[in-house]
């Protein structure tokens, strides 16, 4: 017998789709994981661990999810990860395979969730930030899986949305077996959602916890040789950048001063590169090693440490330069003078300007982040809030003021960690709750 909630689902996507199908065949997005969609995940082989099924949308979640992931694997707990979204998946895969299983999260139909809790076999499942799925969460609650929400979020235009539908989708949130959640208003949105009060608790943002690779600055000089980045010049490195946002950045960034532009999505690469005569990363990729230095580079060996052979380099060039390949934001970032952080001048409500803060970059944005608005607010002394990106050139102008920027952010950031650990905490508490297979 067909639930209504599939028929609804199925009656849903009949009729939006000229909305997403158009954009999947333009773009060549059909092309994805329809057997893993279709909760086709390859089954897990049974293990003396407890098994958490970790789940982020899309990149920033899984991103977001790696400090966690470590901190449960080092205390013996098998962690799998899914995502929703391809670039989630390919992110995942990057930063955990062969060490954790990834895997594609499937459709809330009813079928499709039972075939894949069937061969993920999870203890417990963690949520990360919010999707909180009807019949996922309905059927864990019939196989005893306790699920959590941790590093929630739930902003105001998604609760106005989900709480229009609050007769639906509160039973989901009743079943939540706890919440972590990113801050007091959260919270408090979450428990209007019928969350039981006692299950909520405030950790913070596992963003804060950020841990920067130990090759980050080989990594960055590489980058710098390979594109011909100039040393002995200021750089605006302007990350996650969304529409509108690349043109208004190359008109704005002023004379001397080098442009260097990472989108946020991969399928607008092609559009930005029409935008301007951009030096591209696709183009120049790999063909200096990461030994190759700068004698001026400002991320070169310490004082006093012994010199080494280096590659020949690229000639220097004035730009713009831009990133259209993936997972190479914070080693473009690591090359700023000062950061951009994009989609707070297009009314997207922002994007995560932890790692620059952490890096010691001063840091620039627009009006528009209430997707970051706690983080932006914390990092009030590391941040200029500038109306339009027309007042750019005014900021590098202001040394004193950056160099007392570029002081705040690390401080800050170690003063605000600490969320992973809480979370983690909730995620023992679940697997300690969990009757036995």
């Amino acid at each position: 017998m067909i639930r209504p909630l599939d028929a609804a689902y199925a009656a849903l996507l009949g009729v939006t789709s000229p909305v997403w199908g158009f954009p999947l065949l333009r773009t060549g997005k059909w092309r994805t994981d329809w057997k893993g969609r279709r909760g086709f995940a390859p089954s897990i082989p049974p293990d003396p661990r407890p098994t958490v099924l970790l789940h982020g949308v899309s990149v920033g979640e899984v991103v977001a999810a790696e400090p966690l992931v470590r901190h449960l694997a080092s205390e013996g707990v098998r962690v799998v990860i899914s995502s929703t979204t391809n670039t989630g998946i390919a992110r995942a895969r990057a930063l955990f395979e062969p060490d954790h299983e990834v895997v594609r999260f499937p459709l809330d139909f009813s079928w499709m969730v039972s075939r894949f809790l069937d061969r993920i076999r999870p203890d417990a499942v963690a949520l990360l930030e919010l999707e909180v799925w009807p019949h996922f969460t309905r059927e864990c609650e019939a196989r005893g899986i306790p699920v959590s929400v941790v590093n929630g979020r739930l902003s105001a235009s998604s609760f106005r949305g989900y709480h229009r539908l609050r007769q639906l989708l509160a039973p989901s949130f009743r079943r939540l077996a706890a919440v972590g959640a990113q801050s007091d208003t959260y919270a408090e949105r979450f428990v209007r959602m019928d969350v039981p009060p006692d299950r909520v608790e405030v950790t913070g943002t596992m963003k804060w916890d950020v841990e920067l690779p130990d090759d980050l600055a080989a990594r960055a000089r590489a980058l710098r040789a390979d594109m011909g980045i100039p040393a002995d010049r200021p750089v605006v490195v302007a990350i996650s950048t969304g529409p509108d946002e690349e043109a208004q950045l190359v008109e704005a960034t002023p004379e001397g001063v080098t442009l260097v532009v990472v989108p946020r999505k991969p399928e607008r690469f092609e559009e930005v590169a029409r935008l301007a005569d951009w030096i591209r990363r696709s183009e120049h990729r790999g063909e200096v090693g990461p030994s190759a230095r700068h004698a001026t580079d400002p991320l070169d060996v310490p004082s006093g440490a012994p010199a080494r052979a280096s590659l020949p380099e690229r000639p220097a060039r004035d730009g713009p330069f831009l990133i259209d390949t993936m997972g190479e934001a914070e080693v473009a970032t690591a090359l700023a003078d000062v950061v951009v952080v994009g989609r707070t001048f297009d009314g997207l409500g922002g994007s995560n300007p932890i790692p620059a803060a952490a890096l010691g970059k001063p840091i620039v944005s627009g009006p528009d982040h209430h997707n970051f608005a706690e983080v932006t607010e914390a990092l009030a002394p590391a941040i200029r809030i500038l109306g339009d990106l027309s007042d750019l050139p005014a900021v590098f102008g202001a040394t004193d003021e950056l160099a007392r920027m570029a002081e705040a952010g690390p401080r800050i950031v170690t003063r605000e960690q600490g969320a992973t650990g809480r979370n983690a905490a909730i995620v023992r508490r679940m697997l300690s709750s969990r009757t036995p297979r």
